[in-house]
């Protein structure tokens, strides 16, 4: 019940403000250690981002243990509502929806403004990409992030209470401003190897439920093989055998070579697709958590 009524707070309400925001604190932390970590050596490097990585999941874990062990001692009432209320900023899956809805919508009006609006969800520079490869980015976004912002959260959720999906929050946000090459090789690995052995089973789950029960399993594996990295390319292969349409990365990855491009059309029912999954996630794991009252709540 706690799920569906944090659900349910993020579908109307949206994002709290930032200063309120555990993800923003989070990532906070994370600027702050990090400033001068990409000028060390890479031995020094690896060695401080593994403990700063270390240091702030511990500083999480604590935190929310300390919650998750004050909330056991409400009545079943107030611990329904102030668990909702402090798993709904672990996930943000409203504001996916609604960023790449956005994108469409000013693509129809300025394909320059669209590029700038796809550059808050894509890491990849999008300043010359074209209409379909703006619609590319913005389903292959939209999939990526299904898994990130919100079947993962919920995943860890169901396993380990609000410590759970806190920690994977952090490793998410960890990994995106870490996880990178080049200057960050070094001192982001632990970060980015550490997200993806918790987003290794959730994002097979999110490319299964993107995928269908109808979905071609054979041809999903061979595609989703094809991103360089071991997770995402789960969901947005699964996304792109759904709707029938090829997603690309240039000199990277081709996901379903033989689809078609996207079209508006088609970017709106990805969109319908991830709204299905997401409450589809978010009622199995409520029924997951039913019985137990969050009883796992109670190891922390």
């Amino acid at each position: 019940m706690a799920v569906l009524l944090a659900l349910t707070l993020d579908w109307f309400l949206r994002e709290p403000p930032a200063r309120l925001h555990p993800v923003v604190w989070m990532g906070a932390y994370l600027n702050r250690v990090g400033r001068k970590l990409t000028s060390r050596p890479p031995r020094s490097a690896l060695l401080l981002g593994t403990g700063y990585w270390l240091m702030g999941a511990v500083l999480v874990l604590a935190v929310y243990g300390a919650l998750a062990w004050q909330l056991e001692q409400l009545a079943d009432s107030l611990k329904l509502l102030f668990t909702a209320l402090l798993l709904k900023p672990l996930f943000a899956f409203r504001m996916l929806l609604d960023e790449v809805n956005a994108v469409e919508k000013l693509l129809e009006e300025s394909l320059e403004a669209a590029r700038t609006r796809l550059s808050h969800l894509v890491s990849r520079p999008a300043e010359a990409l074209s209409p379909n490869e703006v619609r590319e980015s913005a389903l292959e976004s939209l999939a990526e992030n299904l898994n990130d912002s919100l079947v993962a959260p919920l995943f860890w959720f169901v396993l380990l209470g609000l410590p759970g999906a806190a920690l994977y929050r952090f490793a998410n946000t960890a990994d995106a401003l870490w996880g990178y090459r080049g200057s960050w090789e070094w001192a982001g690995k632990f970060a980015a190897r550490a997200d993806d052995c918790l987003s290794y089973i959730p994002a097979r789950i999110t490319g299964l439920l993107l995928c269908g029960w109808r979905c071609p399993w054979k041809a999903l594996w061979r595609e989703a093989r094809k991103t360089p990295s071991p997770n995402s390319g789960w969901p947005m292969a699964a996304l792109a055998l759904f709707l029938g349409i090829r997603l690309s990365k240039p000199n990277v990855y081709v996901l379903h070579s033989s689809g078609r491009l996207p079209t508006a059309q088609d970017l709106q029912a990805g969109l319908s697709r991830a709204i299905w999954v997401g409450w589809s996630a978010g009622l199995v794991a409520g029924l997951c958590t039913w019985n137990s009252g969050q009883a796992i709540l109670g190891l922390f």
